[in-house]
């Protein structure tokens, strides 16, 4: 063996032993750069996830609505709740058409049994005469083809065996829907 095959050995020794220390250090080095950089990833797409579902889900239900659609809804809750509640014995008929003109739906199937068996009786036998005025009327929920609005409501009503009037306050949640771009009634709900 000479010096120069020392040398070489030498050499070769500090390879080995450089490269042993890479495998050591670098070998978990590298899967712990791709585990971060993995998990940076996923919560990145969670985030782009999360933010898209707000807004298809929550932001751009209130943007198709505007203030116009609100004061709409709250225009045709008013009236319908008027005609739902207000009739005379002598033109009930009249009344009932006008109120259904408002409604649609399971409500408006309700509404005409109730007004043929019940209402209609009534008013004809004890000619009571009933006048809804909406004191107040609120948007509670709105979307671009629902709605629900809070109407606060003063009710008189008079028969013959009570000419004084009869006064009575409530509040009922109106369920609306948009049909042919018009809202109608789709519950009445007091509250």
């Amino acid at each position: 063996m000479t010096a120069d095959d020392n040398a070489k050995n030498a050499d070769a020794d500090q390879v080995t032993e450089v490269a042993a220390t890479a495998d050591k250090s670098g070998g978990t080095f590298v899967p712990r750069v791709w585990l971060v950089a993995g998990v940076l990833v996923l919560l990145l797409l969670n985030a782009g996830g999360l933010a898209g579902w707000l807004y298809f889900a929550q932001y751009r239900d209130d943007k198709q609505t505007d203030k116009n659609a609100a004061q709409s809804a709250v225009n045709a809750a008013r009236d319908g709740t008027i005609a739902l509640l207000s009739y005379k014995p002598e033109t009930l008929d009249q009344d009932f058409a006008a109120a259904k003109s408002h409604l649609t739906g399971d409500f408006l199937n309700y509404y005409n049994e109730f007004t043929q068996q019940i209402v209609t009786p009534a008013a004809k036998e004890k000619s009571v005469t009933t006048t809804a005025q909406v004191v107040r009327a609120a948007v509670s929920e709105l979307h671009p083809d629902s709605a629900v609005v809070l109407v606060f409501v003063n009710q008189s009503t008079t028969s013959k065996d009570r000419p004084e009037p009869a006064m009575a306050a409530s509040s009922v949640l109106v369920s609306m829907t948009k049909v042919d771009d018009k809202w109608l009634i789709t519950k009445f709900d007091p509250v």
